[in-house]
Parts: structure tokens; C-alpha cells; sequence
């Protein structure tokens, strides 16, 4: 199927220009406010019968072509029965050529405009609807001044918030909001993001600030331009080409799995993984301690506990970390595991013994097995001698960055996880919700993980498709009522077998 592609700065900005050849100077403005004005006047129809008897619209344009878009949305939306004041910050006889067009023939409309200013300390009104045009995808510094006191006011309201293109403040390459603790960007509630999609706006803060997201391509055919280098990933995607099992099989066709970890104190996380990878159907799982070993599990006993310093790594596939700890015996552990044949994912623990040791970091670049890392932004932040606040402001770079430095599938986690392989477009996880912010379920997701690499599936692939299911499972399990306040990691195996069940 096709892919959902996400889009760079550098790539809108090309489509633009390649776009823009072949069309008058303001052809992409008239659209993208003609698309908007639609979308304006569907969440005013939305709108509770009472507040609808008294719609007053209020649209914030900045001193861009992002304003231009809000000026041109005001002009379209005046040709209705709606109330309509515009905010413009900054000289309109200053916007750029197109943008002062919009200006122009909002003003002939007789739209209702006016300049704010670092004075201006209340709204004009309340408003029904906000359209937020301040600042689109090119903003570089923190708002502030008068910008800044305007969002504020925004922020405060309750009451439907449409962005234009990008929530304004928002990095629409790396979610972050510009300019980190010291910026701040505009909540919405729906962004209509202009001629194709964008990455920041589904990873980091972007899911928080961006609300529903819909695409107005704009008229122009996507297909014609250079591929993007992300996507966002779906159910289509993971289950489209997703084999169905044989009738003529065994337990051993569907590969042998060994969970490592498991310190003296640390055995929950172990049978965590190894649950996971029951449930994900693997055919054999043993869970393999550093510390004490445990009889059997017993709300599990076709796990089978082995004590990890005597057990042969080299048939099987591997997960290492899960509760590891970071002692002297878990690195020789790590050194098995990093030396043994078979497909390896490397969680937790023996990212942070990775981190510290370059020996480590020699071997697992020199692998010649799939490999998987699946760090949160500490753990990554570790590994590439970042702070944790510099690898959430790049997430993707930080990714794509991994994955070149230690020859391994990374799946960078967080709102928005991504997935980064070799020359491999990243991928975007969609799913997933604040749930899953709960100890054990990154156990869960390494032992998923292990289990769809012992069922030979590409590591690639397998990463994809274990993020996206984690999600979906906690996803599933909200609907049905539990959660996101109390959700735990030991309620996923099951909503994850379900998922693989009913595909």
C-alpha cells in the first residue's frame, strides 16, 4: 500500500518551488485559504447549537506567509453569514508579495482587522473558533513579545483552535517546541497541514499540540514529487504482507527465544519479556537469569527459567537487558550475547553497559546479525554522549544517528517512536497513548520484539511492526476502558495477541 509520507522542511519548501513554476505568485495562498475556510466552517457546524447562534471567529495572522494564509482564510470566510475579526501582528505594508495580497483583498471585504501589539493585553473578545496563521514551518527562535502574551491568552480559552499548516511554535521537522523550555507553541485541537504532512507533528511534542491532523494536498499530485524520507506507519502496512500460519507446523517453526536478564531483585522484568513473546507466538521461550533462578513461572509454566551464565546463547534467538543490571557477570553476559550467531534485540541495562564501554561499542558495530536497540531518550542520550533535552529536540536525527554508529535497527522511544534502519526511510509510530508511561512496557515491547525476530521476520520490519502493536494494544485496551490512568505492562501480551489474531 502507500505509504503516509512525512515531509522535511527542505522537502515542503522544494514541492513548493517546483509547484510554484508553473502557477501565478499567490495560486498555493488562495488554495490553502480556501481549504482552511471549509475546515473552519465544518468545526463551526460542530459546534454546540447554543454557541452556534453567536459564532465569532477570531484569526490569528503573523508577519509571514503563514499570515497570508490566515488573511486569505478571513477573506474566504467573509463571503459568509460567520463574524469575522482578524489579529495581525506586525506592518501588513511588510508581509511578503503574496501574503499582502491576502491582506488586500481582506481589507476590500471589508474584513474586520486588526494590528496587535506588545501593548495589547486582552482579547478583543471570546471567541467561538480560533485560526491559528502566526507562525507556520519556518519559524527558527522562540516566540516571544507580543507573539508570545498572544498565545497565552489562546491557551487560556476554551473553545476549538484550527492551525494553519503547524501549531505555531511547534518545529514541524522535530516536534519539539522551538526553542525548548524557553519557547512555547499553541495548543490546537485540529491542524490542517499543508500539501503534505510533517513529522514533528506525530512525534515529541507534536501529538500534544497538534490535535487532529488532516493533509490539504492543495490540488497538487504528491506522487509527481521526490519521495519523503519518513512515514508514518499503519495497520496496513504491518499486516498487508503478514504470512498466515501453516497447518503442517511445530512449536520449533516458530523458532527458539532467549529472555537475558533478571539481577538478584530484577526477575519481573525478564518474565515480562519472555510473557510477551509467548503471546506474540514464538514457539519456545526460556527466560534466562543473571541472579536467582526460579523454579518455573507460575502463572506461566510453559516458560522455562534457566540460569543465563550456563545456557547455550548460540541457537537461539536473543533479548538482553530486561532487568540486567550493569555488574561485572551482566557484562560477560552482554559479550555472550553480542558474540552469539542469531538475531539479538539489546534493551535497558545493556544499553547503559553499551554506553560506557567502547569494547562493547566495537562488537556491536562489527555484528554481522540483526540487531535491534531500543532506547528511550536517557538510554540514547547515553549511548551518543548527548543530554536527554538534545535528543528529544532531534529525535530523528538521533535515530537515524544510532542506527549509522552501531550497524543496528533503533527504535528511539517516546510519543511518536521511530523506527530508524540503515538507508531505510524512518518510520513514525501512530500509535500508542500515555499508558504506556508505566514501568515494564518497555520489557514488553523488547520481548515482542525478540519473538517476531524468531519467527524470521526481517529486523526491520519486525521493529516496525512491534512499535505499532505495543501502541495499538494500549490503544485497544483504553477503548475498552482500562486506562491510560492504571495501565500495566503485564495487561499488553494479551491485548497484543488479540491484535495478531484478528488481523
Amino acid at each position: 500500500m502507500p505509504l503516509h509520507s512525512l515531509y522535511s522542511l527542505s522537502e515542503i519548501r522544494a514541492i513548493e518551488q517546483t509547484a510554484g513554476a508553473d502557477l501565478p505568485l499567490d495560486a498555493l495562498m488562495q488554495r490553502a485559504g480556501q481549504a482552511c475556510a471549509e475546515t473552519a466552517m465544518t468545526l463551526c457546524a460542530e459546534l454546540p447549537s447554543d454557541a452556534q447562534q453567536a459564532q465569532r471567529i477570531l484569526i490569528l495572522a503573523g508577519p509571514g506567509n503563514n499570515g497570508g494564509d490566515a488573511l486569505e482564510t478571513a477573506y474566504r470566510l467573509k463571503k459568509s453569514s460567520l463574524a469575522i475579526t482578524v489579529l495581525l501582528l506586525g506592518d501588513p505594508l511588510k508581509l511578503p508579495a503574496a501574503a499582502q495580497a491576502a491582506w488586500q483583498r481582506a481589507s476590500d471585504a471589508s474584513v474586520e482587522i486588526v494590528q496587535w501589539t506588545d501593548l495589547d493585553t486582552q482579547l478583543p473578545f471570546i471567541p467561538s473558533l480560533v485560526i491559528d496563521g502566526l507562525f507556520g514551518i519556518g519559524l527558527s527562535r522562540p516566540l516571544e513579545g507580543a507573539a508570545r502574551a498572544l498565545i497565552v491568552l489562546i491557551d487560556q480559552l476554551h473553545c476549538p483552535v484550527l492551525a494553519i499548516d503547524v501549531p505555531s511554535g511547534l518545529d514541524a521537522d522535530t516536534g519539539s517546541v522551538v526553542g525548548g523550555k524557553a519557547g512555547c507553541a499553541l495548543r490546537a485541537t485540529r491542524t490542517l497541514t499543508m500539501l503534505g504532512d510533517k513529522p514533528g507533528l506525530h512525534t515529541g511534542d507534536g501529538p500534544d499540540y497538534c490535535g487532529h491532523i488532516e493533509v490539504a494536498a492543495l490540488g497538487l499530485d504528491m506522487q509527481q514529487f521526490p519521495a519523503a524520507q519518513a512515514y508514518l506507519t499503519s495497520k496496513e502496512i504491518i499486516f498487508d504482507h503478514w504470512p498466515a500460519r501453516r497447518r503442517n507446523s511445530h512449536k520449533g517453526s516458530y523458532g527458539d527465544l532467549i529472555v537475558v536478564g533478571g539481577a538478584d531483585g530484577m526477575s519481573g522484568a525478564p518474565l515480562l519479556a519472555a510473557r510477551s513473546a509467548l503471546y506474540a507466538g514464538a514457539g519456545r521461550v526460556f527466560a534466562a537469569f543473571a541472579g536467582a533462578v526460579p523454579a518455573f513461572d507460575p502463572g506461566h509454566p510453559e516458560l522455562m527459567c534457566r540460569d543465563a551464565h550456563t545456557l547455550d546463547f548460540s541457537t537461539a534467538t536473543l533479548v538482553i537487558g530486561t532487568g540486567l543490571g550493569t555488574s561485572r557477570h551482566a557484562a560477560d553476559l552482554l559479550v555472550r550475547a553480542l558474540h552469539a550467531p542469531g538475531a539479538l534485540v539489546i534493551d535497558a541495562d545493556a544499553l547503559n553497559l553499551i554506553s560506557g564501554e567502547p569494547g562493547l561499542q566495537h562488537i556491536l558495530s562489527n555484528r554481522r546479525s540483526a540487531t535491534i536497540l531500543t532506547p528511550h531518550p536517557l538510554e540514547a542520550a547515553r549511548l551518543l554522549g548527548w543530554t536527554a533535552a538534545e535528543i528529544q529536540s532531534k529525535r530523528l536525527h538521533a535515530a537515524r544517528l544510532l542506527t549509522q554508529r552501531f550497524n543496528a535497527v533503533v527504535i528511539l522511544k517516546g510519543a511518536g517512536t521511530v523506527i530508524a534502519a540503515g538507508k531505510e526511510a524512518l518510520a513514525i509510530n501512530s500509535t500508542g497513548n500515555p499508558g504506556l508511561a508505566t514501568a515494564g512496557t518497555g520489557d514488553v515491547l523488547a520481548g515482542l520484539c525478540g519473538a517476531l525476530l524468531a519467527q524470521h521476520m526481517e529486523a526491520h520490519a519486525a521493529a516496525v511492526a512491534a512499535v505499532w502493536l505495543h501502541g495499538a494494544a494500549a490503544d485497544a485496551l483504553v477503548a475498552q476502558g482500562i486506562g491510560p490512568v492504571g495501565l500495566t505492562a503485564s495487561e499488553l501480551p494479551v491485548a497484543i495477541r488479540r491484535l495478531l489474531n484478528e488481523r
